[in-house]
C-alpha cells in the first residue's frame, strides 16, 4: 500500500536574535503549515485563481510584510474596494479547514531571556517542536506505517541553512522529548530549502499565517480578525490545542 505523502512548509516571524531585537516585536514564531497532496492542489489553484484575479499572472510573490506595507506588488492595495475584496479572498482560504493544519512554536523574548540566557537557538527549538506536532497531527490521521513527511523550509543564508540542517540532523538522530528519533525516521522523508523566489504557495501560506499568530501571542486581547479566521486551523485533539506552543509559558 502506497503512503500518503504530506508537506510541512514552515517560516517565520521576526527574527531569531536574542542579543539585539527590536523592543516593539520581542518574539520569534516558526509556523508551519500541513498539507497533503490533495490539499495541496486543491491550495495551489485556490492561491493561483486569487493572484490571477488580481495581477493577471501568478508571478507575484504573498508576503505578509509587503501586503502590509502595500508595496512590492501590492501598491494595488491603496484603493479600498480593491484591499476589500483582496482581504475577503484570502480569508477565504485560511478559513478553509479542508485545506490545512497549522504547527507553530512562539518565543518570548524578554521572559526567554530571563529564564534560559541568550544563548539558544530559538530557531532550532522551535523546529523540534514544529517536527514532532507535524508527526503527532500525521499520527492522529493514520496509522504510524501510512504516512511520510516532506520538509520545505524557505531558505535564509548559506550559514543559516546549514545550521539548521545540522540541528535537523542531530534531531533525526536523537528524537525529541515525546518523539524517538527512530519514529521521526520513519515519517520524515525529505527536508529542503527552497528559495523565496521559486514562488512555493505553501510556503507563502505559511507567511501569511506566521504573523497574526505572532501578533496574537503578543496581545491576546488586540483585535485580530487574521487570527480568528485562521485559529479553528491550528492542530487540536478536541478542545485541547497541540499545534501552538509559548515559550515561555505564562
Amino acid at each position: 500500500m502506497a503512503k500518503e505523502i504530506f508537506k510541512l512548509f514552515i517560516d517565520e516571524c521576526g527574527d531569531q536574535n536574542l542579543s539585539n531585537f527590536d523592543p516593539s516585536f520581542p518574539i520569534f514564531t516558526l509556523c508551519g503549515v500541513i498539507v497533503s497532496q490533495d490539499q495541496l492542489k486543491a491550495l495551489n489553484e485556490k492561491v493561483n485563481e486569487l493572484k490571477q484575479h488580481f495581477w493577471g499572472e501568478k508571478k507575484i510573490i504573498l508576503h505578509s510584510r509587503d501586503i502590509r506595507k502595500c508595496q512590492k506588488g501590492f501598491e494595488i492595495l491603496f484603493d479600498l474596494d480593491v484591499k476589500k475584496d483582496f482581504y475577503q479572498q484570502i480569508n477565504d482560504i485560511l478559513i478553509r479547514e479542508d485545506l490545512y493544519k497549522i504547527v507553530a512554536c512562539s518565543i518570548r523574548k524578554e521572559p526567554y531571556i530571563r529564564q534560559y540566557g541568550r544563548f539558544n537557538d530559538v530557531y532550532a527549538q522551535s523546529l523540534s517542536f514544529v517536527l514532532e506536532r507535524a508527526i503527532f497531527y500525521l499520527e492522529s490521521l493514520h496509522s504510524s506505517d501510512d504516512t511520510l513527511l516532506d520538509v520545505v523550509v524557505e531558505m535564509r543564508g548559506k550559514k543559516e541553512d546549514a545550521n539548521l540542517l545540522n540541528y535537523f540532523n542531530q534531531l533525526l538522530d536523537r528524537g525529541t522529548y515525546w518523539v524517538s528519533s527512530d519514529r521521526m525516521r520513519q515519517h520524515i522523508n525529505s527536508f529542503k530549502f527552497k528559495p523565496k523566489k521559486d514562488n512555493i504557495n505553501g510556503l507563502q501560506i505559511a507567511d501569511l499565517v506566521a504573523y497574526p499568530i505572532t501578533r496574537h501571542i503578543l496581545d491576546s486581547e488586540m483585535v485580530n480578525l487574521a487570527y480568528d479566521v485562521l485559529e479553528r486551523n491550528i492542530f487540536k485533539e478536541g478542545e485541547k490545542i497541540l499545534g501552538l506552543k509559548v515559550i515561555p509559558q505564562e
